[in-house]
Formats: structure tokens, C-alpha cells, sequence
């Protein structure tokens, strides 16, 4: 039984993050089917991301109540049906409309398959299966540029698409047949109440904060949509510690944060990870291409390197943090992530190759010790019957932490070329644009170190 609950976990992770990566290459092909422009085709991107984003804790809370299996397999059927409707779409609004759907599917798989995972084993393995997870989704992200372009040029984007329904058909077939019924032992089997209102205060408020930040160096009511997305948290903040005294579920259990240190420097830790790193393969794919003059192909294939060395060590360094300390570990990562962005900041035309391949993969050691023992801490920090919005959470900062890292990206670019696009940029503009943003994202990897170290205090 528990080796289905891998089979689940593991094919869920890999889709969604193959997803993710894949169909970026494949917008110039979408857009030039459906005649529209840059912008609208953009949507396809924004509007999976916001959904995720905003959908995940509801769902995740959902699912503490009622049955993770329940939802975890409702999430994979939706976003099975999806993948087939976007693969036959003839038109733009509609295929805008299933890439929703696509983001329910991936919200309700976000907030349950983790702690379905987690929770089908003892607490002294917890950090080895989470382990096979996040290999899975560096699996997912490493070849999705390879094998999604692949798709993209021999049989179109549509094919994307069905591979994508195939993988979710194997895993709901496992999800419905062989994973338990019930998840007994986490004794949340009961009737009660949905906090409707802090649920909508919720995903109004992620919305308007990550939305607001993707286009707060484009539109000047940006920074409205932010200010407006964290006066509503301030409001949910209010209005669930107040629920939490007086009934049994909030959408989100204030004291998860106000008695529990640990998860909040968790989560923290995580979003800084995530915003440090995420550019990474945005900024280097085009210094690859502009300063050192590969194609788009080689360029790919280099930058597979962090994330496919990720992969190898991730089920190792989960077994570790078992027996050691997650805390220290997820440290030592964030250190050597920060170790090769301050390299990356110090790129020139004259660098070698073998550096940056060196650097790439010291960045994928770092990814790998920071990622299982960060996600072995959080789930560590709370009670069973809290895993599904656990989890949640984590996958929220995951999305905050890459729309952070690349609105600090445009807010470097801004200042350094105005308008213009960096992909134009000379050489010498590209590698100052690359100084000042590899250098602010270092400093953030240097404060996660301090906050990983700080959860050992509590």
C-alpha cells in the first residue's frame, strides 16, 4: 500500500512541475495558432499560477476536514479532463478557461499529495518519502525545457497536452483503486462547518498580492492590487484568530503561526529560497545565449544541470534528514545556494564554462539539502490533522517566492534599461542587470540561512 502512495505522489509531483517548464516553449506556437497577442497568450501562464496560488490552503483545509484521498483524486480527474480539453481547444478564450480548470486540478494535487504521502508512514521516514517528491517535481522542471521542446517541434504543443493526460489517468487509477479509503488514523473524520468568509478573504487576498506583483513594474495600480492583497490578509489575520476561539475551523489556524516558530521560519526559509533561485535559469538562458553565443537547444541543456543533480541527491539527503538535523541541512543548502549566486554575480565574458557548470551543479547540491529537510521541518512542526493546509502554505510560498523573484528581476531591468527588453540588451548592460539582481538574491539566500538556524531556537 504505502508503495502506491509513492507511485500517487511521485507521478503528481513530476506532471505538474513537467507542466510548468514545458509549456513555456511552446507559447510562440499558441500564439501564432490562435492569431492573438504576447499578452493574451501570456494569461495561459498568469492564470494557472494565480489559481494555484490562491486555491491551495482552501483546498488543503478541505481536505483536513473531509478525506485527502477524496480530494487528491478529485484534483488529479480534473486535472486529467483539463489536459484533454486544452489538447482539442480551438479557440484562445476557451483554452483560457481549461488552463483555470488545469489550476483547480493542480491546487486541490498541491495541498493533498504531500501530506497523503507524509501520511501514510511513520515520522521516522518522513524525510526519505518527501524526498522521492522532490525529485520528482526537479524530474518534472529538468525535463520539462527537453522533452516538453522535443513535444513542441515534432508533434506540436498539443502534445504536451496529452502526455500530460496520460501521466494523470496511470496516477488516478492508483489514487481511486489502491491508495486506503480512509486515512483513519489521522482522526479528522467529523461533521462541522466551512469557514466560507476566510476563505474568500484569502484567495482575494493572494490574488491581488501576487497579480499586483507581477505587474508592478508595468501598471501603476500594481501596487495597489499589493496594498489592497495585504490589507485583506491583515483583515483574515483578525478574523481567524477570533474564529479560532470560538469555532473548530478556520480556514487557517492562527496558532500554526502565533505558538509555532519553527513552521513560520520554515515557511519563510522556503520563500526565500524559492524567490533567491528561481531566476536563475531565466537570467543565465540569456547570458548563455547573448554573451557566450549558444542556441537556445545548448543553452537548455546546460541549465539542466542544477536541477538534474537536485533530483539525484534529493531521495539521499530526505533519508538523511531523518536521522540528522533538517534544520542544519536546509542551512548548509541555502549556503551554497547563496555560495554560487554571489559566483553568478560576478559573471563576465571571459568566464569559463567549466566554472559555470561547477557552479550549476554546487546550486543543484544546495537546492537538494535545502528542499526535503525544509519540507521534513514544516510537516514536522505541525499535528497530522493539519498536513493538507501544511502543505498548502508551503506550496504558497513556493508561488510568492518565484513571483517575488521576478518582479526583483523587471525592477532591475527597469532601472538599468528602462523599457527595453534584456534579451536585447549589450553585453555590457546584461552582465550589470545580472550583478545587481544575482547580488540582492544572495543577500536573500543569507537571511534564509539565519532563519533556517532560527527555528532550532524553538
Amino acid at each position: 500500500m504505502q508503495r502506491n502512495v509513492i507511485f500517487v505522489a511521485v507521478l503528481t509531483a513530476f506532471i505538474t512541475t513537467f507542466m510548468g517548464s514545458a509549456l513555456n516553449l511552446s507559447i510562440p506556437a499558441i500564439e501564432e495558432e490562435f492569431q492573438v497577442g504576447a499578452a493574451t497568450v501570456g494569461w495561459t501562464i498568469t492564470i494557472y499560477m494565480l489559481t494555484c496560488a490562491a486555491l491551495a490552503v482552501p483546498f488543503g483545509r478541505l481536505a483536513d476536514l473531509l478525506d485527502r484521498r477524496f480530494i487528491l483524486s478529485g484534483g488529479i480527474l480534473i486535472f486529467m479532463v483539463a489536459s484533454l480539453g486544452a489538447a482539442l481547444v480551438r479557440g484562445i478564450g476557451i483554452l483560457l478557461f481549461i488552463r483555470f480548470l488545469q489550476g483547480v486540478g493542480a491546487s486541490m494535487i498541491f495541498s493533498t499529495n504531500l501530506a497523503v504521502l507524509v501520511g501514510a508512514f511513520d515520522e521516522k521516514e518522513r524525510g526519505k518519502v518527501l524526498g522521492y517528491a522532490t525529485s520528482a517535481n526537479y524530474v518534472g522542471m529538468s525535463a520539462g525545457p527537453v522533452l516538453g521542446g522535443l513535444l513542441n517541434g515534432y508533434l506540436g504543443w498539443r502534445a504536451l497536452f496529452y502526455v500530460a493526460a496520460a501521466v494523470c489517468g496511470a496516477a488516478f487509477y492508483s489514487a481511486v483503486k489502491k491508495l486506503p479509503p480512509k486515512e483513519q488514523k489521522q482522526g479528522f473524520y467529523h461533521s462541522v462547518g466551512f469557514d466560507i468568509a476566510g476563505c474568500l478573504l484569502y484567495v482575494f487576498g493572494i490574488v491581488f498580492i501576487t497579480y499586483g506583483l507581477s505587474i508592478i513594474t508595468e501598471k501603476f495600480y500594481g501596487w495597489l492590487m499589493v496594498a489592497g492583497g495585504l490589507t485583506l490578509m491583515v483583515c483574515l489575520f483578525y478574523t481567524e484568530r477570533g474564529k479560532e476561539r470560538r469555532v473548530e475551523t478556520p480556514v487557517i489556524k492562527i496558532s500554526l503561526f502565533h505558538h509555532n516558530g519553527a513552521y513560520v521560519c520554515s515557511n519563510l526559509a522556503a520563500m526565500m529560497n524559492y524567490g533567491a533561485n528561481f531566476a536563475i535559469s531565466y537570467l543565465l538562458s540569456v547570458y548563455l545565449q547573448t554573451v557566450a553565443g549558444y542556441s537556445s537547444e545548448k543553452a537548455g541543456m546546460v541549465l539542466i544541470i542544477a536541477p538534474v543533480v537536485q533530483a539525484v541527491l534529493s531521495i539521499f539527503i530526505g533519508r538523511i534528514s531523518d536521522k540528522g538535523s533538517p534544520h542544519l541541512l536546509s542551512a548548509l543548502g541555502m549556503g551554497l545556494c547563496g555560495g554560487a549566486l554571489f559566483f553568478y554575480a560576478r559573471l563576465t565574458e571571459n568566464t569559463s564554462m567549466a566554472m559555470i557548470f561547477s557552479a550549476l551543479a554546487v546550486s543543484g547540491i544546495g537546492f537538494a539539502l535545502f528542499a526535503s529537510p525544509n519540507a521534513n521541518a514544516v510537516m514536522g512542526s505541525v499535528k497530522s490533522g493539519d498536513y493538507g493546509v501544511a502543505t498548502s502554505i508551503l506550496s504558497t510560498m513556493r508561488s510568492l517566492g518565484h513571483t517575488f523573484s521576478m518582479t526583483i528581476v523587471t525592477m532591475v531591468v527597469r532601472y538599468h534599461m528602462g523599457n527595453g527588453s534584456l534579451k536585447e540588451a549589450g553585453k555590457e548592460t546584461l552582465l550589470k542587470t545580472m550583478e545587481m539582481s544575482f547580488f540582492i538574491f544572495g543577500v536573500i539566500c543569507i537571511i534564509g540561512i539565519f532563519m533556517a538556524l532560527k527555528r532550532k531556537v524553538w
